[in-house]
This record gives structure tokens, C-alpha cells and sequence, in this order.
């Protein structure tokens, strides 16, 4: 059990993240925190975790537990990128048949142990390896900040019915819908509204699907009452306005000879005043309209591209990694029309595919390349602020600062330096530079993975309405089925189409 007991969370800034807020996870519990980019959800896992956050944020009020707790950060160490797999992994009195069985059912090859470094995997193999190192400690509570990311379908399924089946209370943060539905029992809400000036959190005790359409319901029920109660609110205010302003003016105008007609003028005048003051606290209680934290508002400009123009036809007789063959004979034609999708195991060599493309078509004059990587160091300079990148793509000011506030950053985190910025709003500002850049060719490495639930659907909708080609490495059901018309796995022997 993990109890949360009146737990403030505010920025260095002044910034307020959670207010007081309490809770109970209980064994067994599956919660999913979600939340806009930039929320807080982040640090609340890491501050239930006992990680220091002191650096950025002021905690208040107290989390207790007497169980074990196990933590899955969103990224390794540093310091751990340099361990080998097996330092990473083991301890002193690691039990290697236990830790293989482990490695077996996470679907990691026992290899992988012998030699290879941290920094030298795929971004899902350090997933797998992060996961292998927590479960073997058989922890009572997990805290799982985007175990999602970056790994492939068959381990996604895994991480599903490990998720479902666990006997531990598991608080864990997802931007894939299709894991959210398929596994939160429970959905815990972080919200900033009012232009990040209010912190609301919600609790539901149903799954997502139910969650969100019963939100949905409720903030169109609140805000019809509020609708109601403010229109009756204002046909009182004006009449009670006409009635003091008529007595207002028989009070300038009444004759100091009615002495008697003036008292009572003057007793009604009272009276009126004291009705206005409950008019005031009747206004206060007003079912307020509840306007909710809105998804991401953008869409690309037109861009023209002729649905035949051939865009790439690459062939490679070999794709490595320094020594190591990740593939051969891979032949990928690609037009102007196609919206292609690259799947595969992770380690399989995706995103060092989408990078050697990247390499063949940069220098292309007839087309306008976009590249979102995995590794936004790969395109940002982390010292430059979201204005700074997006003026440099469009040379305007105003249109840089409205794309931005379309995105819901706020005038504060405009002039934030990207590497203040979370991995969601990060990625939202090169979207926006891809936009703003007008590109007609995407290359994109796993582009909704640090979107959140409430923004993904507003990505696939507006690639979906995109007129230029698109290819694409992912993991996410949704966006596979929502954007992709052809979907090719990469395998040891080349690209395979599938078909369906």
C-alpha cells in the first residue's frame, strides 16, 4: 500500500503542479497517470519513488509506505549508458537462472549480456534491460514512467498482460492509448488550467474508454448548468439594476418637502444595498463553466506533391552497426502518395535505417525534408529557446509566437531553453518547426511517442490530412492503422510487406 497524504508540488517559478492532494494505491491496483506535456506527471512518479527533485521543485505533505518500491525512469543514468548490459542488470547475488528466465519471458536474448554496453542498444533494448533490472528485485509497487517507449509490438503485448496479471500495486504513465485501455483500472488526471495558472487533479476508478466518455459527459452537463444558472443570474441582476437605479434617481430628485417620502426612499435604497451583497455571494456560487485542458491546435499548411513522384528508391546490400549486421538486401521504393510505416523487433536497425535515408535525401533540392529522430539532441540545439527554432523556420515573430500558443505553451516556456522543456514539449515544438519549415516529406522516428493521450489523436488527424509522402517508424497500433497505407517489418533478410 502507498498512501499520498496532502501532497503540494510547486516549480522553483511558483508554478503550482498538484495542490493538496491524497490518495491510496492499493495491491493489486493498476493506475495510469496522464496528462498534457510539461504536467508534472513525471516528477509526481518521481517523488512517490523518493527520488530528490529539489533542483526544480518544492514538495509539501508526505507519502508513506512500508512496501518494496520499484522505479522505471522515462531514461537510464548517464553513467549507467557507459555500464556493460550485465553490470546494468546484476548483483553481487544475482541468481542466473532466475534473471534468465526473466530475460526469456521480457523476450530479451541472454546475449545481450555479454560485452555489449548501455549506450550501444536500441532505445526499446535499454527498455527491456531497465525492466529486467526492476522486476528481478520482485518489488510490491512499481512506478513505470513510459515503459511503452520505444519497444516492439510482441514486447508491448508482454508489458500488456504483465501489467494486467501483476500481483503489485502499479502506478505507471502511458501516452499509448491502446495499453491505457487495455490496462488502467484507474486513471488519474493532471491537469494546468487557466493558462497553467490553476492545478486540478482527477481521480476515476474506471478504465480509460469509460473515463473519458464520461467526462465528456459531465463537462457538457456542468456546462449547460452553468449556461442556465448565469442566464437566470443576469435577468435578476437586471432587474434588480432597473429597480436601484429608479431609486436611485427618486432620491436625487424628490422634494425636501416630503420629508416622510424620503425616509422610505431611503429605507428601500438600504434594503436594495443589502439585496446587492447576496446578489454578490449568489454570484460566487454559480456553477462555474468548466474549460478543460485542450489538446494540441495545429495542422499543416498546404503542400503540393505529385502523388507519382518517385521520392526514394534505395537498395543496400548491408545495414550494420560498426560490426554488427542488422540486415541485408533491403530494397524500399517510395512515391509521393505513400504512407509508409516501418515496424520490427527492437535492435533490428529502424531508426538506423530512417537515419541513413535521412542521409540519402538532405540534400534532395525538390523536395522539403522534415526529420523528427528519436533523439531530439540529433535536431535542436538544447541552449536555443522554442521562439529562437521557430523564427529560424518561418523568419516571423508573431507567427512563431501563435504557433506556440496554439500548442499551449505559455509566455514563460516560450523563452525556456529546449533542454528545460519535457520530451512531449519538446516534441511538440518540432512538429511545429516541421510545419512552419513547410515540409512535403516527413521522416519520422516514433513521432507520437511523448504526445499524450489527449494530443496523439490531434497528430494522427493532422498527418492524416497531410498531402505530402510520409515514412514512418512506430510502435503505436493506432497511429500504424490511423496514418500508414503500407507497412513494411524489417527483418535480418530485408523489408517484408505486410499485407493487411
Amino acid at each position: 500500500m502507498l498512501n499520498i497524504s496532502h501532497l503540494t508540488i510547486t516549480t522553483l517559478k511558483g508554478r503550482v503542479l498538484l495542490k493538496d492532494f491524497s490518495f491510496t494505491l492499493n495491491q493489486g491496483e493498476k493506475i495510469a497517470l496522464i496528462g498534457e506535456e510539461g504536467n508534472g506527471k513525471s516528477t509526481l512518479l518521481k517523488i512517490l519513488a523518493g527520488e530528490d527533485v529539489s533542483d526544480y521543485v518544492e514538495v509539501q505533505g508526505e507519502v508513506h509506505t512500508r512496501d518494496r518500491v520499484a522505479y522505471l525512469p522515462q531514461h537510464i543514468d548517464r553513467k549507467d549508458e557507459e555500464l556493460d548490459v550485465r553490470s546494468f542488470i546484476e548483483k553481487d547475488d544475482t541468481d542466473i537462472r532466475k534473471l534468465y528466465s526473466l530475460l526469456n519471458e521480457i523476450g530479451i536474448d541472454r546475449s545481450i549480456l555479454d560485452g555489449r554496453k548501455m549506450r550501444d542498444l536500441s532505445g526499446g533494448e535499454r527498455v527491456k534491460a531497465s525492466l529486467a533490472r526492476v522486476l528481478y528485485e520482485e518489488p510490491d509497487i512499481l512506478l513505470l514512467d513510459e515503459p511503452s517507449n520505444d519497444i516492439d509490438l510482441q514486447t508491448m503485448i508482454w508489458l500488456e498482460d504483465f501489467i494486467s496479471s501483476a500481483s503489485q500495486g502499479i502506478i505507471f504513465i502511458s501516452h499509448d492509448e491502446t495499453l491505457l485501455r487495455n490496462c488502467a483500472e484507474g486513471i488519474l488526471h493532471l491537469e494546468q488550467l487557466k493558462r497553467k495558472q490553476e492545478a486540478r487533479i482527477t481521480f476515476s476508478g474506471e478504465g480509460y474508454d469509460s473515463y473519458f466518455k464520461n467526462r465528456l459527459h459531465w463537462i457538457d452537463r456542468n456546462n449547460q448548468i452553468s449556461k442556465k444558472e448565469h442566464s437566470r443570474f443576469r435577468k435578476q441582476l437586471e432587474r434588480y439594476r432597473q429597480i436601484y437605479q429608479k431609486v436611485e434617481y427618486r432620491q436625487r430628485t424628490i422634494s425636501r418637502g416630503d420629508p416622510h417620502g424620503g425616509q422610505l426612499l431611503k429605507k428601500k435604497m438600504h434594503s436594495l444595498k443589502s439585496q446587492g451583497r447576496k446578489m454578490d455571494e449568489k454570484e460566487k456560487e454559480l456553477t462555474k463553466k468548466f474549460e478543460p485542458e485542450e489538446a494540441i491546435a495545429i495542422r499543416f499548411e498546404e503542400v503540393r506533391m505529385p502523388p507519382s513522384k518517385m521520392i526514394l528508391d534505395l537498395h543496400l546490400d548491408e545495414l550494420r552497426i560498426d560490426d554488427l549486421l542488422l540486415s541485408e538486401n533491403i530494397d524500399l521504393y517510395m512515391e509521393g502518395k505513400d504512407r509508409i510505416c516501418i515496424i520490427g523487433e527492437n535492435g533490428s536497425g529502424k531508426t538506423t535505417l530512417l537515419k541513413k535515408i535521412h542521409e540519402e535525401l538532405k540534400d534532395r533540392e525538390d523536395i522539403t525534408l522534415g526529420y523528427m529522430s528519436q533523439d531530439y539532441r540529433e535536431v535542436f540545439d538544447y541552449d536555443k529557446t522554442p521562439i529562437d527554432i521557430l523564427y529560424d523556420a518561418c523568419d516571423d515573430l508573431t507567427k512563431a509566437r501563435n504557433m506556440l500558443g496554439s500548442l499551449k505553451f505559455t509566455g514563460e516556456e516560450m523563452t525556456h531553453s529546449i533542454g528545460e522543456l519535457s520530451e512531449g514539449q519538446k516534441c511538440k515544438v518540432l512538429l511545429a518547426q516541421l510545419i512552419l519549415r513547410k515540409c512535403d516529406v516527413l521522416l519520422l522516428d516514433e513521432p507520437s511517442r511523448n504526445l499524450s493521450p489527449l494530443s496523439n489523436p490531434e497528430l494522427r488527424r493532422i498527418l492524416q490530412e497531410f498531402k505530402g509522402a510520409i515514412l514512418s517508424v512506430s510502435h503505436d497500433r493506432l497511429f500504424i492503422d490511423e496514418v500508414s497505407t503500407k507497412i513494411y517489418e524489417l527483418t535480418k533478410d530485408g523489408l517484408k510487406l505486410i499485407d493487411g
